[in-house]
């Protein structure tokens, strides 16, 4: 087929399989309702460049935002406390500030991939009411789970691709 229609097709049905992994097998698990983390990271493999490039990219640089993340929200409510409302402000401009310092080493060079991440953290602290420390683990393995997603779909979409004689 098409490689338009095996993408589509690739990447519908691993939907519904990584889906009905976050609400059937992991419904009970710390990775409950981190669904969305796994999609982000699906599409930031795609982002990154795809193949193992954009796997790589994805699960590292977004598990580096998140744990940039999770140290941003410790320090405002840790260190920064005193400064008042000002106090996620701040924590959040110097993760950003080193998310781009850090950009500097090959392996973090994709700024938007680590933003990700950093985003992704904030979710189930937020909305879920985890701690930082509580949060960071379900959320990488989240992220390597759409990694690992966004990889087999593209394997699979190449494999439905109709070749040329």
């Amino acid at each position: 087929m098409p490689a338009y229609y095996a993408l589509a097709v690739s990447v519908g049905l691993l939907a519904v399989l990584d889906t009905w992994i976050y609400v059937g097998p992991l419904a009970t698990t710390a990775l409950a309702g981190l669904v969305w983390i796994s999609f982000i990271a699906w599409g930031c493999h795609f982002h990154s460049g795809g193949g193992a490039k954009g796997t790589t990219t994805a699960i590292v640089c977004m598990s580096f935002g998140a744990i940039v993340g999770m140290l941003a929200v410790m320090g405002a409510s840790g260190p920064l406390v005193g400064t008042g409302v000002m106090a996620a402000p701040i924590a959040v401009g110097v993760g950003a500030f080193v998310i781009c310092l850090a950009s500097k080493a090959p392996l973090l060079a994709t700024i938007p991939a680590s933003v990700y991440g950093f985003a992704s953290v904030a979710g189930p602290i937020l909305l879920a009411g985890k701690t930082p420390q509580e949060a960071i683990g379900p959320v990488i393995l989240s992220i390597i789970i759409g990694g690992i997603f966004g990889f087999v779909s593209e394997l699979l979409a190449n494999a439905l691709t109709k070749k040329g004689a």
